[in-house]
């Protein structure tokens, strides 16, 4: 009950009403359908056979019209009820969705980290859809199945109770049937679904790399890949609904033997003389009505075996906690954009003996321009990605504008950090709502001064459409470079207390570079810019450069400091320097 409590949370008022409103309109249409049979052996006993066989052709009429009002009835209230379940089953459903997807939202990335994109996906599509039809099918025969079923079996005893007592052996057989299908079934429909997330990964992957794949001449592994992940979806399936398809054969073994049975024993009494030939039509069909009442329970029994793997999932989402929340009493605002690192240490696992940032001390001043360096795997990102709290400290603390981040609301702190990390990120639309994702109400005149900032203005302007040119998914339609430089416009829009480059104009060559540092310096003077690099000649003029050297700090100052004092930067720089490039950054001590 519980369970359901979490999944029904949210539902709005008017798709319960629909919900509720599906069980009572059937109840109308059962009424409807037991009163059809009895008029039937009326009509049959009474009006055909009649006036000692002549019939009685005015009974007939008034019965037949009375039998098909019924019908009629019985339509409407048909109609009616598959209209409530449907409507509320798509309400249940669309509700559910947004919950999981709002939840998602606050997340944090090693809550996501646990799922998996794929795995999430796959929960707020496969899954919700399975459990959106089974609500519309328990809506609509919760209550009409065991209603047909009491309502059936009365009258079938009414008529004839030693009859009766014929097919009521079908009920525990039938019952213990279905028990022992769903023990074997629903540990094989967990399965399933985990092969279907394994599936939408090599989807997923495969559709954002699809270029990679192209280059690289790799169409053919990763045919085969996705072969393999579809393979075991459809392995897992069979092995799942290989159990299921007895229910059904079962299930119509027991009918067809219950109403032979009748036939047999029924047809005996009507030529002995002790049944009317009416009344055996009418308990054939009452017969019929329970049996198909508890074909629909095992088949609605069966339907929850099957999406109790989905709904288990589901609630895992709905009740994990994000591992980043607001403090009790927040600080609403950020003072301005120093930093201090206290004796960090972070773990992606949370494990003291696999951190990632070792005893991290540093401090930046507000409005200083800072250069992070280091090797591959020297954990740079993950440092700055403490800072707007994506992550928190295992150990230590991350201050900015002299509070512990942990303080902050965290909406608020985010507002005042923007990121423009390695891999940059645009969405469908135009260019300008691209921008405005940094300030929804920014006017086209801030638009344009971020984009001069950005030295992003003059290959816009040239598209036909301006601002107002549409990019496709992921922004296919530039170039890496000019793809950098919008999402640099669009972190200036925000008019941060601290800006992060991670990395973010290594699509772009030196000169372009140069321009975008230094307006970054003239159009933020107050924000405090801090730029990951490769290259030394991104970071030589910073007022004070990090050297980061597998997760310790291994020196700072500013960059001719550097060049006398610590061997890791100076080898970088006399490697590049000679033409080796954007060489990474070896081991070292000073």
């Amino acid at each position: 009950m519980s369970k359901l409590k979490k999944l029904l949370t949210g539902l709005e008022k008017k798709y319960i009403f629909s919900s509720m409103m599906s069980p009572v309109v059937m109840i109308g249409e059962v009424v409807m359908e037991v009163i059809i049979p009895f008029i039937m052996a009326k009509i049959i006993d009474d009006g055909i056979g009649g006036n000692g066989g002549a019939g009685d052709l005015s009974f007939v009429v008034r019965y037949g019209l009375l039998m098909i009002g019924c019908a009629c009835v019985s339509l409407l209230c048909g109609v009616l009820g598959t209209f409530c379940s449907t409507y509320g089953a798509q309400g249940f459903g669309c509700t559910l969705r947004k919950r999981i997807f709002n939840k998602i939202q606050d997340f944090s990335f090693a809550n996501i980290d646990k799922f998996s994109t794929a795995s999430l996906i796959t929960r707020l599509t496969t899954d919700v859809n399975m459990a959106q039809n089974v609500y519309r099918m328990l809506i609509h025969m919760c209550v009409r199945s065991p209603f047909m079923l009491i309502a059936g079996t009365i009258m079938a005893f009414k008529i004839n109770s030693r009859l009766a007592v014929l097919f009521l052996i079908a009920v525990p057989v039938i019952a213990i049937g279905i028990l022992i299908i769903s023990s074997i079934a629903h540990p094989r429909f967990e399965r399933m679904m985990k092969k279907f997330d394994g599936l939408n990964a090599a989807i997923q992957e495969n559709l954002i790399g699809i270029r990679i794949v192209k280059a690289y001449v790799r169409g053919e592994y990763e045919e085969e890949k996705f072969r393999k992940a579809a393979d075991d979806v459809r392995t897992a399936q069979v092995k799942a609904e290989k159990v299921i398809i007895f229910n059904m054969p079962l299930m119509m073994l027991v009918m067809y033997v219950s109403m032979i049975a009748v036939m047999w024993f029924g047809g005996k009494q009507v030529v002995a003389g002790t049944m009317l030939s009416g009344e055996l039509i009418s308990f054939f069909t009452y017969v019929t009505q329970v049996l198909s009442s508890l074909m629909m329970l095992g088949m609605v029994f069966v339907s929850l075996i099957m999406v109790k793997a989905s709904n288990k999932r589901i609630i895992e989402v709905l009740d994990e906690k994000s591992d980043i929340t607001n403090p009790a009493n927040p600080v609403m605002e950020v003072p301005d954009g120093s930093v201090e690192f206290d004796n960090v240490s972070f773990s992606y696992n949370k494990k003291a003996d696999n951190c990632i940032l070792r005893d991290i001390n540093l401090k930046i001043k507000s409005g200083q321009l800072v250069g992070i360096i280091g090797g591959t795997g020297s954990s740079k990102t993950s440092l700055v990605s403490l800072l707007p709290r994506l992550y928190d400290v295992f150990s230590g603390s991350v201050k900015i504008g002299g509070h512990d981040v942990r303080d902050y609301d965290i909406s608020v702190l985010r507002d005042s950090v923007a990121m423009v990390l390695q891999k940059n990120v645009l969405f469908s639309g135009t260019i300008k709502e691209n921008l405005r994702w940094g300030n929804p109400d920014a006017t086209d005149e801030q638009i344009k001064k971020a984009c001069q900032a950005a030295d992003a203005d003059s290959f816009v302007t040239s598209f036909p459409d301006g601002y107002e040119t549409m990019l496709g998914q992921g922004g296919v339609n530039v170039s890496g470079g000019q793809k950098q430089r919008l999402c640099i416009a669009r972190a200036l829009l925000k008019n941060p207390k601290i800006l992060i480059l991670d990395d973010s104009t290594s699509a772009v060559d030196t000169a372009t570079e140069t321009r975008i540092r230094t307006a970054l310096r003239d159009i933020a003077p107050e924000t405090t810019k801090i730029i990951i690099a490769q290259r030394i000649s991104s970071v030589k003029e910073a007022d004070i450069i990090f050297v980061l050297d597998e997760g310790a700090l291994s020196g700072f100052g500013t960059h001719d400091e550097l060049l006398a004092k610590n061997k890791i930067y100076r080898e970088v720089f006399e490697s590049q320097q000679q033409g080796s490039g954007d060489a990474d950054l070896a081991g070292g001590e000073d």
